[in-house]
């Protein structure tokens, strides 16, 4: 994902790029010293599998010509740690889900979701909708609001003692740049972020459409992901998703 925090800090804007898009992705450095080989015609999250979070950051930088000042990486032990660090996370959904491939089974309604559920939440795919990456997209979303408005809800961020344990546990959860490898930094982002009101951050997905060489794969839609690019570029809210 990819977050804009508005410049005024009274706004954000949350861009998911689903996995499947075909990309244009550059050579990246590798750890050895050596260097992957530019692909264009490669899926979205080899990216990360052939160079990590510095060649998804290129990749996102080529294609949407937007800076990225600062990487937070978490992996799937990390996200548990940092849900239960926090309490759990209540969210509300609107029919049954029974993924046995996240290990979600879920009725529908109200659930506080701790670590292990709220990670099959996010990675679940097969038990809504069409089983594409997209459905995926729509929960993670509705995660992530329920995650927004719980924090501002329990004013974590105006109580300096949660804040400082929360960042704490957060920094042996995420892998970030090296700006934000502390405690303090942490803490400084986060309330920085808090000056964005849960209802004021906005959630787009790149508008993608059916790849014409594989049909199991998309591409992105233009001119309306260009669209997109171009308000985050110009520091303005993009228009609302299509659908």
């Amino acid at each position: 994902m990819l977050v804009h925090v508005a410049g005024n800090r009274k706004s954000a804007t949350v861009v998911s790029i689903p996995r499947d898009t075909v990309v244009h992705r550059p050579s990246c450095p590798r750890t050895d010293g050596g260097s992957t080989p530019e692909d264009g015609a490669a899926m979205f999250n080899t990216a990360y599998s052939v160079g990590g979070s510095a060649c998804t950051v290129k990749t996102v930088e080529q294609m949407s010509h937007v800076r990225i000042d600062h990487v937070i990486e978490v992996d799937f032990t990390g996200f548990k740690r940092l849900i239960d660090a926090i309490g759990g996370v209540d969210v509300t959904t609107e029919q049954d889900i029974h993924d046995p491939r996240s290990g979600l089974d879920l009725t529908a309604g109200t659930h506080t979701l701790h670590g292990q559920q709220a990670l099959a939440l996010v990675r679940t795919r097969y038990g809504i909708g069409d089983g594409s990456d997209l459905g995926r997209i729509r929960l993670q979303r509705r995660f992530l609001t329920a995650l927004v408005e719980q924090l501002h809800s329990d004013r974590l961020f105006s109580d300096p003692v949660r804040l400082y344990k929360t960042a704490d546990a957060a920094t042996s959860a995420l892998t970030t740049d090296t700006d934000l490898g502390s405690v303090r930094a942490l803490t400084h982002l986060a309330r920085d972020v808090n000056r964005v009101g849960p209802h004021a951050v906005r959630f787009r997905t790149l508008p993608v459409r059916p790849n014409p060489r594989d049909p199991n794969r998309v591409t992105a839609d233009r001119p309306a992901a260009d669209t997109l690019w171009n308000a985050l570029r110009q520091d303005r809210t993009p228009p609302p998703d299509s659908d």
